[in-house]
């Protein structure tokens, strides 16, 4: 397109034309009278939209001239050759799924096929509602969008424009998002329009903003005796004053009063917000028009689409149109016959067509629009629920199943809002409350909505809900018993004891049933013990004609990974390899969680990210949560650590502020699990405390197995080997793998080296025995590089190289920088003690640089230690300091100043400690001191000039 020129001279002559009287299109004009800077603005984006994308979100107040900016953005665009595609948010649709994103696409759907992929065509048309199919995945749906995009800008410059964003509902909001932040090189732009008093689904952060003021005193005086010459004084004064420099205050309340009689405006309250004087002006305008005029702007209004052929399919079309044209004429709508499209000129308007008409006339309305939308089952459900006002069990069934798809698709907020209209209009007690009562399941469960969920059991009970027959309630009580002060034992027997009463079996296509189980196995993972898996082992066995596949799967690696099988970890690929297409968090998650500790988390990384997303967003808040644990895991393995620090600050600021606090302990764990890693010991144990005081008092016994892991690693870091023998044996003994414990996978290389450390070879040795009976090394490359460092550490001098040599030569573990350089470490370390120096400074060399580079202080030291002891030698500290310590005598003193016993050391050098007090001994008088006291300031000013290992 070259360089994008915009009819400058046009929107610059905005005003001039205003004061020169030129006022053919005199709605717009006079709203974007005083906005010259706003226009620079507008045209800069313009210009940077057709050339290389940009995106611009427009805030501010009611009527202060956002939608005006935006149609003076829309002619500018339109008049240089770009391609304006539109969409308005409406209140009164929020929570119909892809609703904005269909007005903004629909114009272009004739384009889907040539431009679009089958797989992102058919999703994208499915979404919209233009063709039946399973629900879509949401990331499909949003780069089919971007992708369409991209192709239609590659033949022409692209404007999306999406004005009253705050009531775009949430799946569109999503997808519109994406698209915005990823407009780089693409040509097109995306011009966002917000009220800044009223929050919704569409996510501002990471776009470009700017903020319309209200105008100056002098301007708004100009405006006011522009359009009105003849106001007289008082009541002008008395518009400046109520306007406070809201154009479209200023223009429309002269013309509400009927000056110049001020009567009616002194009856204005003066501190009536601004929106809603401003609605009452135009419910006064509304009030003029004849009835079937006012009939079809509330169809247009409820149906929010600007589809204008579903408002002459109510009328007899060409009669249809004569009465749009009143609206027209007092300026209430904007009708363009041969786009097919209506627009209402300020939201406000369609706000007071709603509010002004009767609940009868809304009825009608929405029944009108039920009939004309047969093709679009949620939106017909949802006119129907609206159009219904006594019990009617086939309106409510239809709203059910609008939920179900909804939650399919992952918009559990939709499905939220439908079961309860459900409800609302269920004729049997028992069907409203259950369907109140899956509701509220979806909001503990899914959303996160506490609060929500809590009432809507409440509401739930007194529709006469049998709690004992209804699972989806006493999962929901579950819940809110572990989110509250109630131990864990006691949720558990709650909701084994509705499963239990349930049926002695089940069905295993029983929805209610399946995900009552998956609550059970949460409270079973927090409780920890066999006994608290038995009932749901037993629960799951009877499930007819078998328990669902993912069930199954998850009690084969989650729950017991360690004897996962071939068979097993295929079945685990398959279902990781369909990530990339699940719609539903709940699956992701699920399925995700099997994948935990065989480290397969990688494959699930873009599915996580996407829930954790939708979860930013406002959707599936609490999957969002779970998903970030994910990410947290596979980050400390892979060694993003900085990741995990930030990933765990966000979820626990959101935990804080909803109150999710059976959430807070797993962040904890992760920053303790940092802390420990990069030395940070008081911050290891403030955390770990935090999940001791959480767990303890409610019987949470499967936290305490985190707690141990991260001490165990803190112990290890610091040298204490005797305690991290207690903590890593705490979660499963020396030579076994116990059930309902995996974390004993993640420390039992740990377990080795501080069994070791400390003296205990023979339970070093029956737990690599263990590791090998059980095969763990087939598990994951990670696993057999830690089963191949634990058996080199375990072994004889003689073979230990040997063992090393394969560990270390294993395929793809550069993946896990931390466990690698811990092997290296290690090696290196055998090496020095058996005099081969040169060998062991390259692998202690390649250990000491990967932790410094991860931030693992602890290691490091231990590397650069081990370094001087095998004779790197490095820059002195300073003249004339002692300079006759051996090496052996180095590493000892720089131990015994760090605060190590001589027990400590002794474990971590494989010595005595009576041959570490000799060293002592010796290294004192060299130094110039008399006890431990002076250490450090002696070893300061220690050259590092080193003679050999003196073994």
């Amino acid at each position: 397109m070259g360089n994008f020129r915009p009819a400058h001279v046009r929107i610059g002559s905005l005003e001039d034309s205003v004061l020169n009287g030129h006022t053919t299109r005199s709605s717009t004009l006079i709203q974007l009278f005083g906005r010259n800077d706003d226009l620079t603005i507008v045209r800069s984006f313009l210009d940077r939209a057709a050339v290389s994308g940009a995106a611009l979100s427009v805030v501010g107040d009611a009527g202060i001239g956002k939608t005006m900016l935006l149609r003076a953005a829309v002619e500018v665009a339109a008049a240089a050759g770009m391609r304006v595609l539109r969409a308005a948010g409406v209140e009164f649709e929020a929570g119909i799924g892809f609703s904005g994103l269909n007005q903004a696409l629909l114009p272009a759907f004739d384009e889907f096929a040539r431009r679009l992929g089958a797989a992102q065509c058919d999703a994208l048309s499915v979404a919209l509602g233009l063709r039946t199919g399973p629900a879509p995945d949401r990331m499909l749906v949003a780069n089919a969008t971007l992708t369409l995009l991209r192709s239609i800008a590659a033949d022409q410059a692209v404007l999306v424009v999406v004005d009253d964003a705050q009531w775009i509902d949430r799946a569109s909001a999503a997808v519109l998002g994406f698209v915005a932040r990823r407009l780089d090189g693409s040509r097109i732009g995306f011009l966002a329009a917000a009220r800044s008093d009223i929050e919704g689904f569409f996510e501002h952060s990471g776009l470009p903003e700017h903020e319309l003021q209200p105008l100056d005193d002098e301007t708004a005086r100009r405006l006011l005796d522009h359009r009105f010459p003849t106001l007289p004084g008082m009541v002008r004064r008395r518009v400046l004053a109520e306007a406070q420099g809201n154009p479209l205050a200023l223009v429309e309340l002269p013309t509400a009063l009927n000056f110049p009689h001020c009567d009616a405006l002194r009856s204005l309250p003066a501190v009536l917000p601004i929106g809603r004087r401003l609605q009452a002006l135009f419910a006064a305008r509304i009030a003029e028009l004849a009835e079937p005029t006012r009939q079809l702007l509330l169809l247009a209004a409820l149906d929010g689409t600007g589809d204008l052929h579903v408002v002459q399919a109510d009328g007899d079309g060409p009669g249809a149109m004569e009465h749009l044209a009143a609206a027209e004429r007092a300026g209430l709508v904007r009708v363009d016959g041969r786009g097919g499209r209506l627009a209402f000129r300020h939201p406000l308007t369609r706000s007071a067509i709603v509010e002004m008409s009767s609940a009868a006339d809304r009825r009608r309305a929405h029944l009108v629009l039920a009939q004309l939308w047969t093709n679009r089952p949620e939106r017909r459900a949802w006119h129907l629920g609206e159009a219904t006002e006594k019990p009617d069990e086939p309106v409510a069934h239809l709203l059910q199943e609008a939920a179900q798809r909804s939650l399919d698709r992952g918009d559990a907020t939709g499905a939220i809002s439908a079961l309860v209209r459900a409800a609302h209009l269920s004729p049997r007690g028992a069907d409203r409350s259950r369907r109140l009562a899956q509701a509220a399941f979806i909001g503990a469960d899914v959303t996160g909505e506490m609060g929500t969920a809590s009432q809507l059991l409440v509401d739930a009970r007194a529709a006469g809900l049998d709690q004992g027959g209804s699972l989806y309630a006493a999962a929901t009580t579950a819940y809110l018993l572990v989110n509250g002060d109630t131990d864990i034992d006691t949720a558990h027997a709650l909701l084994v004891g509705a499963i239990e009463n349930r049926s002695m079996g089940g069905p295993a296509d029983d929805a209610e049933l399946v995900e009552a189980l998956w609550a059970l196995s949460l409270l079973c993972w927090l409780g920890g013990t066999p006994e608290h898996w038995a009932p749901y082992h037993a629960a799951v066995a009877r499930l007819t004609p078998s328990a669902p596949a993912l069930m199954t799967l998850q009690t084969r690696t989650f729950l017991d990974p360690v004897r996962a099988t071939a068979s097993v970890l295929d079945e685990l690929d398959v279902a990781l390899a369909r990530l990339h297409v699940e719609a539903d968090p709940a699956t992701i998650v699920r399925t995700t969680r099997c994948a935990v500790h065989l480290d397969r988390l990688g494959p699930c990384r873009a599915s996580s990210w996407r829930v954790l997303r939708d979860g930013r967003e406002g959707g599936a808040v609490m999957k969002a949560l779970v998903s970030t644990m994910h990410l947290c895991a596979g980050s400390f393995t892979a060694g993003r650590w900085d990741e995990i620090t930030e990933l765990a600050d966000e979820a626990l600021e959101l935990c804080d502020g909803q109150r999710y606090r059976h959430f807070l302990w797993q962040f904890h764990y992760y920053k303790a699990l940092v802390a420990a890693v990069r030395g940070d010991q008081d911050a290891n144990l403030a955390w770990t405390d935090e999940i001791i005081r959480w767990a303890s008092p409610r019987g949470a016994r499967g936290p305490l197995h985190f707690v141990h892991h991260a001490r165990g690693l803190a112990a290890l870091g610091r040298g204490d080997f005797d305690g991290a023998y207690r903590h890593t044996t705490a979660i499963s003994p020396a030579g076994s793998f116990d059930s309902y414990a995996p974390h004993a996978l993640w420390v039992m290389a740990d377990l080795v080296e501080a069994a070791l450390r400390t003296g205990r070879r023979d339970a070093a040795a029956a737990h690599v025995a263990a590791m090998h009976e059980a095969n763990v090394a087939a598990l994951s490359p990670r696993l057999a590089l830690l089963v191949g460092s634990a058996t080199a550490l375990a072994a004889a001098d003689d073979r230990a190289t040997e063992l090393f040599e394969q560990a270390l030569a294993l395929p793809g573990i550069d993946r896990w920088p931390f466990d690698l350089a811990r092997t290296q470490l290690a090696f290196g370390e055998h090496l020095r003690r058996n005099r081969a120096a040169a060998a062991a400074r390259d692998h202690l060399i390649a250990a000491m640089e990967t932790f410094r580079r991860l931030g693992a202080h602890p290691w490091s030291r231990r590397a650069e230690n081990g370094l001087r002891v095998a004779g790197q030698s490095r820059a002195g500290r300073g003249e004339g300091a002692p300079d006759s310590l051996t090496p052996q005598e180095h590493e000892i003193a720089m131990l015994a100043a760090s605060g190590l016993s001589n027990k400590q050391i002794a474990q971590q050098l494989f010595l005595s400690h009576r041959t570490v007090g000799a060293h002592l001994y010796r290294a004192f008088p060299k130094l110039g001191i008399s006890s431990r006291a002076g250490l450090r300031d002696a070893l300061v000013a220690a050259p590092d000039t080193r003679r050999g290992p003196d073994g």
